[in-house]
């Protein structure tokens, strides 16, 4: 019953949420960028399409993510999607450290974004907007650029753990 109904409110446990919403399998980003003092990213996982026209993406940061406010403050940053076998690469830009591009070879996109080696696809943006998602921010990106390697698999994540994509012949 929901408060429209004149029932009462039912809080959601975070844990039940979390653990619900895990069986919907979703790819695995890397959002990047590149400040003057060197290149920057963090794993997101809560990635989409949004629109054709005009063409946008959105991702959804952690409000505690220490590094999306330098990548909003840049305003223009490339989300790489991550092929399957990159789970070292998502489970690197997870993690806070000085300087999560130690060892991960990249190229500049048009734009000068970080473009990882051996992902999937890669989408060069700006920021277009961005709203209140509880704990949460909602980015939403117009897309500059972009391109894919199709003959690549994307890494998933279901259930709290990495997966690979299987298709049938």
């Amino acid at each position: 019953m929901s408060d429209s109904e004149g029932g009462p409110q039912r809080i959601v446990d975070p844990s039940l949420l979390r653990d619900v919403l895990g069986h919907f399998a979703s790819g695995v980003t890397v959002v990047t960028a590149v400040t003057a003092e060197g290149p920057i990213g963090f794993t997101c996982q809560a990635f989409s399409s949004l629109s054709l026209d005009p063409p946008l993406v959105a991702f959804a940061p952690a409000r505690t993510s220490r590094t999306w406010p330098r990548l909003r403050e840049i305003g223009r940053f490339c989300v790489n999607v991550l092929a399957e076998g990159q789970d070292a690469v998502s489970q690197n830009f997870a993690r806070s450290a000085p300087d999560k591009f130690a060892g991960m070879p990249w190229t500049p996109s048009a734009h000068g974004s970080p473009v990882l080696s051996d992902i999937v696809a890669w989408i060069d943006g700006e920021l277009w907007a961005e709203y209140d998602g509880g704990d949460h921010t909602l980015a939403v990106a117009r897309v500059l650029d972009l391109g894919a390697h199709p003959e690549r698999r994307p890494l998933l994540f279901h259930r709290g753990a990495y997966g690979l994509l299987r298709t049938e012949a």
